[in-house]
This record gives structure tokens, sequence and C-alpha cells, in this order.
């Protein structure tokens, strides 16, 4: 049964901020000098490996919301085990990979509170092209791949996914308006998109039918990072 996750209602809420840093004394900048204007911290592989759990706990104790995207990848019982650790930890969003199949999947879900915590489906990174998909071994191109990983989730239960920006009216037409769709991918005119290969601005997406997105390098890499966060957050007001 598809969970029906609750929307963000502001544009604040909107914004997810990537803490793709390698320290907690980094994170800890950035969070205190973001934290009015935002409304998740994504907490990933390279700071959650640097600082472990303990980095989680210390965002959700100072009232920050964590978006735990660690994108699990295992067998059913291991991944369901994970997202449970996840839930204790405070997360808001955990991510898992559709590719590891209706099982895990429904093990995830399996492993949820019945509200205030949600997964995530990553369906195909941001960086992939059609090429670089299929040297991987996979049959279909991106859209394809993604709507079929997409409806994958919504059967198994999971109230929410990943995608690239660029999916999303196609992902709207598959799975309709009910999931949280979650885009990272996206680049504030004017700034480089470094190694994301399918990527929009942040008022395009939210247009395109979007309900949050991620934003990493462009703000934690600014000169003033909360002027940046501050920027987007105007620009989602404009709808």
């Amino acid at each position: 049964m598809l969970r029906k996750p609750e929307k963000p209602r502001t544009p604040r809420e909107r914004l997810t901020v990537a803490l793709d840093v390698d320290s907690r004394e980094r994170a800890e900048r950035l969070i205190a000098e973001l934290a009015p204007h935002v409304g998740l911290f994504k907490v990933g592989k390279e700071l959650f490996t640097a600082e472990g759990p303990g980095i989680v706990r210390r965002i959700v104790a100072e009232g920050g919301r964590v978006f735990l995207d660690l994108k699990f990848h295992d067998i059913p019982n291991t991944v369901g085990r994970a997202v449970a650790s996840g839930v204790r930890l405070g997360a808001s969003l955990i991510t898992v990979h559709a590719s590891g199949g209706r099982a895990m999947l429904e093990a995830g879900a399996a492993s949820l509170p019945t509200s205030g915590v949600e997964i995530l489906a990553v369906t195909v990174l941001t960086s992939h092209t059609d090429a670089s998909l299929a040297e991987t071994g996979a049959a279909q191109n991106v859209a394809d791949t993604v709507r079929r990983l997409a409806i994958l989730a919504r059967n198994s239960g999971i109230g929410g996914l990943v995608s690239s920006p660029q999916e999303i009216p196609l992902l709207r037409e598959a799975i309709g308006p009910d999931m949280l769709l979650v885009t990272p991918g996206i680049r504030p005119r004017g700034t480089a998109h470094g190694d994301q290969a399918r990527v929009t601005t942040p008022r395009d997406a939210v247009r395109l039918g979007g309900d949050m997105i991620v934003v990493g390098r462009p703000i934690t890499e600014a000169s003033n990072p909360a002027d940046a966060a501050r920027a987007i957050v105007d620009e989602l007001s404009l709808g």
C-alpha cells in the first residue's frame, strides 16, 4: 500500500542543503549559518563515513531535520534493519536504491513508523547519461529505467522518489501526484554543473512538479552560504 507522505508547505521547507563535507567542524559551521534558511540537511556517505551517526544525532538534537542519504542496497533483511537504525537516529528521510528490488523495498517500508519518516527510492543517479547507464548493462535508456523503477517503488509501498528534475514530468504521468519527489541536480543559473549530467534550476524543478530540491556546492561553496540559500528560497517563492 502506497504511503501518503507529508508534502512541504513553504519555500524554505522545499530546500535541502547537502552537507557534502568531510568533518564535523565544517558541517557545524554550515549548519549554524544555514539553519534559519533551509528545511533539511542532507547527510551523505562522505560526512557519515567521516563522523558517524553522531552527526545525525547532533543535528536532530539542535532542532534540525536530516535527510540520511546512504542509498541502502543490500538483501532485504539488512536494508530493513538499516532503515530501522536510521529511524532511531532521528532521520526524517532515508534513501534506498529502487534497483534493489521489490522484496528489499518492502522490507525498508515495513521498518518505518506510521508517520514522520519517509523512504526515498533512488531511481537513476543524476550523474548518469544514456551512454553511461548502458555501460552498466541496463537494457533501457535513462527515462525508461526511471519510469520502471518508480512504478516498482510505488507498488512496493515506498512514498517518495529521488530523481533528476528532468524526469519529473514523466514521473508525475507514471505515478501520479501523491509520491514525494525530491530532486538533486539543482543548479541556480550561472553556477557550474560539476559532475551532474541532468540538471535544472530551483524554480524550474518546482514548476515541473517536484516537491523538494537538494542543493550542495552552489550553497556550501558560496562566499556567503546564507545569502546563497536565501536567494534560492526567494526564487522558489516566485512559484
